[in-house]
C-alpha cells in the first residue's frame, strides 16, 4: 500500500482524547492532528517521538492532518487502524495467507450473525465460504515479539466467538493479525493484559478457527505486507 502523497514529518507533543494529538511540524508550527486509532497505543506516545502525517485534500475537515506512523524502538510503526483491512486484502491476493488467495470473490464489510460485520467474506464455487476477521497489531515489549491486544478488548473477544459460530455452521473462519512494524518475527497474545481475549482465542482455535499473522515492511512512502510471522501460544509455535 503506497501513500497517495508524501508524508509530513513532525514531532509528537501529546496524544489525548484518543482521537487527537498535538504535534510540532519541521518549521516549528504547532498543530492538532487526527489520530485514526481508538486503542491505547501503548509504547507509542512518548513526547518528542518522530511522527509522519498524511494531509487530506478535503477542505471541510476540521483537522486536515492525520497521524500515520510513529518512530519507536528504532523502527517505523503504523498506527492507522483503518489500514489493516487493506493490507490484509493485499496479502491475501498476493498468496501470503494460506490458500485464501485462491478464492475468486473477496467481499469487504459483510453483515453476518445478528448484528455484526465481518471484515471479509471470501467465496468459492466449490468450497464453503471463509469469514475473515482482521486485527491491527503494533505493540512490542520484547525485541522482535509483537503482541495483541495492548489493552482489554471485549469487542475483540466477541469477534472470536462469532467466528466460532460461523465455524459451527459449516463455514471456514479465519483470524488475521496485521503487524504494522518491520522489526517483529514472532507474535504472541497478551495473556497478562487481557486474559479473557486469550481464553476466547483458545476456544476459537479448539473449534477450528484458523489464525495467521502478517508482517509488514514500513517506510515513509508505503506499508507493504511481505511475510507471515510465527505465532506463539502456550509456549508453542504455530
Amino acid at each position: 500500500m503506497k501513500f497517495p502523497a508524501p508524508l509530513i514529518e513532525a514531532r509528537l507533543i501529546r496524544r489525548y482524547k484518543r482521537f487527537l494529538a498535538d504535534v510540532e511540524l519541521a518549521d516549528g508550527t504547532l498543530c492538532t492532528v487526527a489520530v485514526p486509532n481508538t486503542g491505547s497505543m501503548l509504547g507509542l506516545t512518548a513526547q518528542g517521538s518522530r511522527v509522519l502525517l498524511s494531509r487530506s485534500a478535503n477542505p471541510k475537515r476540521k483537522y486536515p492532518h492525520s497521524l500515520e506512523i510513529v518512530e519507536a524502538d528504532g523502527t517505523l510503526v503504523g498506527i492507522n487502524t483503518g489500514l489493516p483491512n487493506r493490507l490484509a486484502a493485499e496479502a491475501i491476493r498476493a498468496g501470503l495467507v494460506g490458500d485464501l488467495g485462491t478464492y475468486p470473490v473477496l467481499r469487504p464489510e459483510q453483515r453476518y450473525g445478528e448484528r455484526s460485520r465481518i471484515d471479509f467474506l471470501l467465496q468459492h464455487p466449490d468450497r464453503p465460504p471463509a469469514y475473515v476477521e482482521v486485527k491491527n497489531v503494533h505493540y512490542m515489549r520484547e525485541p522482535g515479539l509483537a503482541e495483541f491486544p495492548d489493552t482489554v478488548t471485549v469487542r475483540g473477544a466477541r469477534h472470536l466467538d462469532e467466528l466460532v459460530a460461523m465455524r459451527a455452521a459449516g463455514a471456514r473462519a479465519v483470524m488475521v493479525y496485521v503487524v504494522q512494524r518491520s522489526d517483529c518475527h514472532r507474535f504472541r497474545l497478551c495473556v497478562d493484559l487481557d486474559p479473557l481475549y486469550a481464553a476466547a482465542f483458545t476456544r476459537a482455535r479448539d473449534a477450528g478457527v484458523e489464525a495467521f499473522v502478517i508482517g509488514c515492511q514500513i517506510n515513509a512512502d508505503a506499508i507493504v505486507p511481505d511475510r507471515l510471522i510465527e505465532m506463539e501460544f502456550d509456549g508453542h509455535v504455530s
